[in-house]
């Protein structure tokens, strides 16, 4: 098992795609999460929080956010 990098975001979308994984069964942690509220504000903090996952669940995972970022585009 190899941990790999699903996203990049705020914290906020970050903590909700982290979610929505939690909700699929999908296990995966924020990296940089402290860093990420530093500086900014809560939408457009400074630095990038990163989710990671397992590399086994990285393809389910993917379709997950793609769908976040679908609907958040609409």
């Amino acid at each position: 098992m190899r941990i790999v990098e699903l996203y990049e975001g705020t914290l906020f979308e970050c903590q909700m795609i982290k979610n929505l994984l939690e909700n699929e069964g999908i296990e995966s942690n924020l990296n940089n999460e402290i860093i990420g509220t530093s500086g900014g504000n809560i939408y457009r903090p400074a630095g990038g929080v990163k989710i990671i996952v397992s590399d086994d669940n990285y393809d389910k995972a993917k379709m997950i956010v793609n769908e976040f970022e679908k609907t958040r585009k609409e």
